[in-house]
């Protein structure tokens, strides 16, 4: 995998080499907390924003303008391609509704991702139009949501339990198969045309992933996220949720970062993986929503558990809460930089 050598802080970090300080960013860092964003969000419908360059680029930029952060995530949405390819989404505070989930197996032609690339030029033109704005040290970050996360909405419609999703796994196996297969080239592809248009690195999304035991994840979902995390040409970050248990399949799966959430100590999770993969977290995010000497404590934490060693980017373990004052944003980034440039 080739790189510049002039590489953002942040790819630095994802391929393990030595960095002056710990590189930082935010899931959902341009969401709901910005007030701007959600001045957005009362002139246009969710998915209006995301089809959109000029905008998709205008709310990339609203954080990076704010914070010292070290990579800007591209606007999108999880669900971005099922929409593309005509599956309904509704977007409420509760999460994302499908209203029209797959009911029959050959719908599964509707996956194509021939389809799909006719319709998200305007991806690439916000990908091109941020690295003409973006600082050279600042790594512009694409994403996915994961082939099985896409597959728990197409079948169960939203998020739960998904006992729905695991009844469709054990009783039609090739056709949950073929599904994985179809989900997998879109994601694929989805990437690809972010790759291409310049993203440095990119974040896949396995939301969902938690709810299967190990021995299903290895079957059922592996083989078709490594086709993904394989084949994108750009370091990876390969985040799931509630997945400590298993995170050594999570890694076998590949991607050259492994997102742990908050739910697992982090220094133990890497060591469990033998510190061959750099490692992204993992702040809970409900401690932003506390007092800056709480907020120091939990950092400092995260920080000394592990010792400095090349690899670590600083992340939340899960996305940016709507309630989070921007003062607390701005101080736990400017933290992580202040507590880890003099051990670079």
């Amino acid at each position: 995998m080739g790189h510049r050598i002039d590489n953002p802080i942040l790819v630095k970090a994802a391929l393990k080499r030595p960095v002056p300080y710990t590189p930082v960013w935010l899931m959902r860092q341009a969401g709901r907390y910005l007030k701007e964003y959600r001045e957005l969000r009362e002139r246009y419908t969710f998915w209006e924003l995301c089809k959109n360059p000029e905008l998709i680029a205008r709310i990339t930029l609203l954080p990076i303008r704010k914070f010292n952060l070290d990579g800007a995530i591209l606007f999108s949405d999880l669900l971005l391609p099922l929409v593309e390819l005509g599956f309904e989404v509704f977007m409420d505070d509760e999460g994302p509704k499908l209203l029209t989930p797959l009911q029959r197996p050959d719908e599964l032609e509707r996956l194509e991702s021939r389809r799909l690339l006719e319709r998200i030029g305007y991806l690439k033109e916000a990908v091109v139009a941020l690295k003409q704005e973006l600082s050279p040290k600042v790594a512009l970050i694409g994403f996915a949501g994961a082939p099985f996360t896409l597959a728990c909405y197409l079948i169960e419609g939203k998020g739960g339990s998904f006992l729905k999703v695991k009844e469709f796994m054990r009783k039609q196996p090739k056709v949950f198969a073929t599904l994985m297969e179809k989900l997998s080239e879109v994601v694929l592809e989805f990437l690809k045309v972010q790759v291409e248009a310049g993203c440095d690195l990119v974040q896949v999304f396995d939301s969902w992933a938690g709810v299967l035991s190990p021995y299903e994840y290895g079957r059922y979902v592996m083989p078709f996220s490594r086709k993904v995390l394989e084949g994108v040409g750009v370091p990876v970050v390969h985040f799931s949720t509630c997945t400590a248990g298993y995170v050594e399949l999570i890694a076998e799966a590949g991607g050259e970062v492994i997102g742990l959430d908050w739910r697992v100590d982090l220094a133990q999770a890497w060591q469990r993986l033998g510190y061959r993969k750099a490692i992204q977290g993992n702040l809970d995010p409900s401690v932003l929503l506390g007092p800056k000497e709480v907020i120091r404590r939990e950092t400092e934490q995260i920080l000394s558990s592990v010792r400095g060693r090349p690899g670590h980017i600083f992340n939340l373990g899960h996305g940016v809460l709507p309630q989070t004052p921007e003062d607390n944003v701005a101080y736990v980034v400017d933290l992580v930089h202040s507590l880890t440039e003099a051990k670079g």
